[in-house]
């Protein structure tokens, strides 16, 4: 069988590794722009799973079903690619700046127990111990999570398309689909048979969108739509002359919703912003422009409870535009209404690296 994967992020790409482990299945990925663009380029890579409040259900089982893939995908890829995946295995820290917040986080710290999985809450005195480049003034305790991790997104789609082609998936770049053909499929559902690229027509078995942003139009171009909207995200890299506290101890730090990710050398990424388009005025969904305040307040909020990144120099700044599905929860792992061969894997909004493992068993179960 013939399955095509429309879109070369770190979904797409995952999808695409996992597909290429099944024996039969003749594996084509096509994207328009080169690997690792749109979301995943501006992702941080921080895989909040165990510290996250998500507990139950789809959400919790696609976390930790991708915290545990982690574990062993990126040294699987390493060893098959020879490509170096910088993966932060010392955890997440987060910080509690209300006391009203502590009887949810013990409360979650039971329900990881039972679940199997660990979480620590420190005193503000045992994280400045730890982390002396704290500020813990208006920190009432810290969550520790030593299971969470952080992932290079670039360089992991990039080791997931290279995997992929060795084993025989093959990838189309500035290659743009254009269209559908369908046929009845009986039982009131449709089949897509091939697709237009260009000005070629391409036999199809199944075909997987996880195309990001770019998947509503395809989705309406099958009289499916499916409502994917944008929510830009900026971010900052500074560079330390030294890296902040000990270096043996580096886990990514969250405070108020803002990480700072540890790159190794004294680098850091700071970010991300959160920042919904009007409701109006949104003909063009990818033209929206930073908002620079949001970014000074986005800095000052990494400095209020890390000072000594008032004297970081500035390497980096940029943005990147999130696929937020309206209407149903994110990730949107199902096939696509009225067919019986199109899976959508998109809508992924700020998790589309931390849930890509997941995302990729479920496409593969989905077909096989």
């Amino acid at each position: 069988m013939r399955v095509a994967v429309i879109g070369c992020g770190v979904v797409g790409a995952a999808i695409a590794y996992e597909l290429s482990q099944e024996q039969g299945l003749d594996v084509l990925v096509l994207d328009q722009h080169p690997p690792a663009q749109g979301a995943t380029g501006a992702a941080l890579g921080v895989l909040m799973g165990v510290i996250s409040h998500k507990v139950k259900g789809r959400t919790w089982q696609l976390r930790q079903t991708s915290m545990q893939r982690y574990e062993t995908l990126i040294p699987e890829l390493e060893e098959q690619t020879g490509q170096e995946i910088p993966f932060n295995r010392q955890g997440i820290l987060s910080l509690c700046f209300s006391p009203d917040d502590l009887p949810k986080w013990e409360k979650l710290v039971g329900i990881r127990r039972t679940q199997g999985w660990r979480l620590e809450i420190w005193t503000p005195q045992q994280a400045v111990t730890e982390c002396p480049y704290l500020n813990i003034e208006h920190v009432s305790a810290a969550i520790y999570s030593p299971h969470d991790r952080q992932v290079a997104p670039s360089a992991l789609t990039l080791a997931l398309v290279a995997a992929a082609q060795q084993n025989g998936a093959v990838f189309q770049f500035d290659r743009q689909v254009t269209g559908f053909e369908v046929k009845s499929a009986g039982n009131g559902l449709q089949a897509c048979q091939t697709l237009k690229v260009s000005k070629e027509t391409i036999p199809v078995d199944w075909v997987v969108i996880s195309a990001g942003l770019g998947s509503t139009g395809l989705t309406a171009s099958v009289e499916s739509p499916v409502d994917i909207r944008p929510v830009l995200g900026q971010a900052l890299q500074l560079q330390l002359a030294a890296p902040l506290g000990n270096p043996d101890f580096q886990p990514v730090v969250n405070g108020a919703d803002i990480h700072l990710v540890p790159l190794g050398q004294g680098g850091y990424w700071i970010g991300a912003t959160v920042e919904f388009p009007a409701e109006t005025g949104m003909e063009n969904l990818t033209d929206l422009n930073p908002d620079p305040q949001q970014m000074k307040a986005l800095l000052r909020g990494a400095i209020g409870y890390c000072p000594a990144l008032e004297n970081a120099a500035v390497v980096k700044h940029w943005s990147g535009l999130r696929p937020r599905p309206q209407g149903q929860p994110a990730p949107v792992i199902n096939p696509l209404a009225g067919y019986s061969n199109i899976l959508l894997a998109a809508g992924h909004y700020r998790n589309g690296v931390l849930l890509a493992p997941a995302t990729a068993q479920a496409v593969r179960a989905a077909i096989t």
